[in-house]
């Protein structure tokens, strides 16, 4: 059973995802107490291959409340726990011109937490303008029909 702890929805507004992988996040004591809380902000965050191991930058955990001393910084890099091919697979495409990991959400799978990266390529503007109006479009469609349900119900 899984639980999502955050989702970073800005992420697929701004990056077309390829491919997704899952892995796993190196937490202190503390901060596994504040993910289980929920107090997990993806804004900003990316992860990063730095000498053959995945380091997720940038997610703020805020600290524990009864941690007092035991808390750590809340914006550390923290190691994420990859399959050595998953991360030979990663270094070869995140390679390529324009593809970079960003987190997608954190979750808690059997008491682990766990974070969902995305093989993300940039969108354009006009890709973005694009996606904002067939979502509105969307909406419209659905508004529509919700009413005649209505007028015929």
């Amino acid at each position: 059973m899984e639980k999502t702890v955050a989702t970073n929805r800005k992420a697929r507004h701004d990056y077309h995802i390829e491919d997704t992988y899952q892995a796993g996040m190196v937490l202190t004591g503390t901060e596994i107490k504040s993910v289980r809380a929920g107090r997990v902000n993806l804004q900003d965050s990316y992860a990063r291959l730095e000498e053959g191991e995945v380091w997720l930058h940038h997610v703020h955990i805020s600290p524990y409340e009864q941690g007092n001393r035991y808390n750590v910084d809340p914006l550390r890099r923290r190691k994420l726990l990859l399959h050595r091919g998953e991360i030979r697979r990663l270094a070869g495409r995140t390679a390529e011109k324009g593809l970079t990991l960003v987190p997608l959400r954190v979750y808690l799978a059997r008491g682990y937490a766990k974070v969902q990266l995305g093989l993300a390529r940039g969108k354009r503007q006009y890709d973005k303008r694009q996606a904002i109006a067939e979502r509105d479009q969307r909406r419209e469609q659905e508004r529509e029909l919700h009413h005649r349900q209505e007028d015929s119900g």
